[in-house]
């Protein structure tokens, strides 16, 4: 009878899951003795110590604790202390187990560890099972009510979440239309419907944010239905007129134009519209969408500005190499006649004006070459306030008695990264622009200040501190239509023969090969604001380039170099071994440079000095070193170049003397001394211009 009511008190719980009973004894005897009184009624666990009992604790849940009082390490009243603390065990009923201490004051202590009650050993099985049965009923009656509980919660929300899915629904459609308002007011476009045969042009519907895009109020058109075809560019209204009547016959229309909006700026719209039709298949109205296009037109026009820019660049550069050749040999010829036969006064005249309009075209390709930013540069830190000095005292006889030349500079400008006698040449080529704008005089100001370009600028410049060197004048102004043109090569707003059309444009190859930028800014009747952006110099010292040291005068005999020369180009080859041949060294030159690889690989020890151009088919003059150094590794050279990018040089073959054409005897000298330091020319150099730069 006993087993049954047992087993009937524990038939509430879920089907799979009985009530679980923990026992807790450091004998095992009693534990088996308990295990099988109680094991009818629930799962029986057991533990032999109070720590053993924890763990089991951390494993799930218990109708009711069975917890023997005295035990080694934790008693049953430490073990209950434990069991009490925790959040997840606390509310568990433990029944003390003992055989002794049946006092008073033993029991209290008891309950006021957590216990609900006592049992004494020896156990009466009796009172044993009625005892836990009450706890396991209590605790399947417990569980029984969680699970209906959790039931009608489950029922109650799937009949709130059928009644609400209706207006989840609604609240999402709500929300997805007011997103798409939202987004399409956002956007730069304007959403119409129009009447498929209306004049003048106004349509029946306007989404989006129409001020926003044109800066009229819809209410505007309304009231001038004039307003759309009156504010079309005059370059574009007959176009756009024409695509709307076409659009009848079509039933379809995509247009660009431009349109003045009420800040008076004109906007680049995109026009486009389908017919829709009736029920019946009859022209209804027109759908079509407005779009603001004007950031992807900048965009392009400033893509098709940087590639027209860059292919100039390359054309530039290839006619100024050539260019360069034709002046080399020409100086160069012009040297040997000079040096090798006798001349009448008269005829000195002549080669001398001859060589100063050669010279003038060096300084013209010069100008080429900044442009195409292949000019070889020597970048070091200028000071602002020294660059103002020197370039006011060169500009002392220039500017004349109508303008005035005014410096101003931010407190603590910081010092500029760029070659300073280039950066001295820009700034003169915009002071005298600006003087030349000023007809009837006025003042030219030169600001500089520091400044930060940030990731979104617009000049394209990486992101870092720069140095703004501003030339500012009041004079007659560049018209907007032609601003984007002024920095290409050869175009100017002079009158004929009064100017080259490069001045600019060196400035903006300067520039843009020193890692900057030129900002232009004019306005007609107000003028003009040229802004050079160079680097910061950065903070660290920072050795500038430096010409090779041209050698100190010797008397003392010297040898004659055997000089293996390497140029494709014929006259230019002849004038250097000439020039080479006047200052005393022995000559072999070839058109290519596999000649001059085969006539190394027989001679390794043969030669002192190679003097290569840069630029040849096939081989260029780097490649050709690298070459020569595998047969020859400490062999001597010297590149020439009319227009080769220094970056590429750079990279080149070590203790290499760069050499730019067109040069001098003195240059070549210099050159020569500079790689072969005991090869002087038999008398003391003159005073000669600085090498370009060196390889080393």
């Amino acid at each position: 009878m006993e087993k049954q009511a047992g087993s009937g008190a524990a038939s509430g719980a879920r089907p799979g899951e009985r009530a679980r009973v923990l026992v807790v004894d450091d004998d095992d005897r009693n534990l088996l003795a308990i295990r099988t009184v109680i094991e009818d009624l629930a799962d029986v666990e057991v533990a032999s110590s109070g720590e053993e009992a924890l763990r089991h604790l951390l494993k799930g849940e218990f109708a009711v604790i069975l917890l023997d009082v005295y035990m080694p390490g934790l008693d049953g009243y430490e073990t209950a202390q434990l069991i009490r603390q925790r959040d997840q065990t606390k509310r568990i009923p433990i029944v003390f187990l003992s055989a002794v201490n049946k006092e008073k004051e033993h029991l209290i202590r008891g309950y006021s560890m957590g216990a609900v009650d006592y049992v004494f050993k020896p156990v009466e099985p009796i009172v044993l099972r009625s005892k836990v049965a009450v706890f396991v009923d209590l605790y399947t009656m417990t569980r029984e009510i969680q699970r209906k509980a959790e039931q009608e919660q489950r029922l109650l929300d799937e009949n709130l979440r059928a009644n609400t899915e209706r207006l989840r629904v609604e609240k999402e459609l709500r929300l997805a239309e007011q997103r798409q308002a939202a987004i399409i007011k956002s956007l730069p476009i304007i959403l119409y419907l129009e009447p498929e045969s209306v004049s003048p042009r106004v349509p029946q519907f306007v989404g989006g944010n129409f001020a926003a895009v044109t800066g009229f109020p819809f209410e505007a058109v309304e009231e001038q239905p004039t307003l759309w075809t009156e504010r079309l560019h005059p370059d574009d209204r007959e176009r756009a007129l024409k695509a709307i009547e076409d659009r009848q016959q079509t039933g379809v229309m995509a247009i660009e134009y431009r349109w003045l909006c009420a800040d008076g700026q004109y906007k680049h719209f995109l026009d486009q519209a389908v017919l829709l039709r009736d029920s019946d298949g009859k022209p209804a109205q027109y759908a079509g969408t407005l779009l603001d296009v004007t950031d992807r037109k900048d965009l392009e026009r400033e893509l098709l500005h940087a590639r027209k820019m860059d292919a100039i660049g390359k054309l530039t550069g290839g006619i100024a190499h050539d260019f360069n050749n034709l002046l080399a040999a020409v100086l160069g010829g012009i040297g040997l006649i000079e040096r090798r036969l006798p001349l009448a006064d008269d005829q000195k005249k002549i080669l001398a004006m001859t060589r100063r309009a050669a010279e003038q075209g060096s300084e013209l390709v010069g100008r080429l070459l900044a442009f195409a930013r292949r000019q070889q540069l020597q970048p070091a830190d200028v000071d602002i306030a020294k660059l103002s000095g020197s370039v006011t005292d060169l500009l002392a006889h220039t500017l004349g008695g109508l303008v005035q030349l005014e410096w101003r500079s931010q407190e603590e400008v910081w010092c500029a990264y760029a070659d300073s006698t280039q950066l001295e040449l820009a700034l003169m080529n915009l002071i005298i622009n600006a003087r030349d704008a000023m007809p009837e005089g006025g003042t030219i100001t030169v600001e500089a200040r520091n400044d930060q370009a940030r990731s979104d600028n617009r000049l394209g410049l990486p992101v870092g501190d720069y140095v703004v060197i501003a030339v500012k004048d009041d004079g007659s102004g560049i018209p907007a239509e032609i601003l984007e043109q002024v920095t290409e090569p050869f175009f100017t707003t002079k009158g004929v023969g009064e100017g080259t059309g490069l001045g600019l444009s060196m400035v903006y190859g300067f520039a843009r090969q020193s890692d900057g930028a030129i900002d232009i800014t004019s306005r007609l009747g107000e003028g003009t604001v040229v802004e050079i952006w160079l680097p910061r110099a950065p903070k660290r010292p920072r050795r500038s380039a430096q010409p090779a040291e041209r050698p100190e005068s010797s008397s003392e005999p010297v040898r004659s170099l055997r000089v293996l020369l390497v140029d494709d180009h014929e006259a230019v080859r002849e004038t250097t071994a000439g020039m080479l041949c006047d200052l005393g060294h022995e000559v072999e030159s070839m058109a290519d440079g596999a000649a001059m690889l085969r006539r190394l690989k027989e001679a390794p020890a043969g030669f002192d000095l190679v003097v290569t151009d840069y630029a040849m088919p096939l081989m260029s003059g780097v490649e050709l070193l690298k070459e020569a150094r595998r047969v020859r590794t400490d062999l001597p050279a010297i590149i020439i170049s009319g227009y080769a990018d220094s970056r590429s040089i750079v990279h080149g073959p070590k203790e290499a003397v760069i050499l730019t054409k067109p040069f001098t005897l003195d240059q070549m000298r210099t050159a020569i001394a500079a790689v072969v330091p005991d090869a002087l020319a038999p008398h003391d150099p003159v005073a000669s211009p600085p090498l370009a730069g060196t390889g080393r």
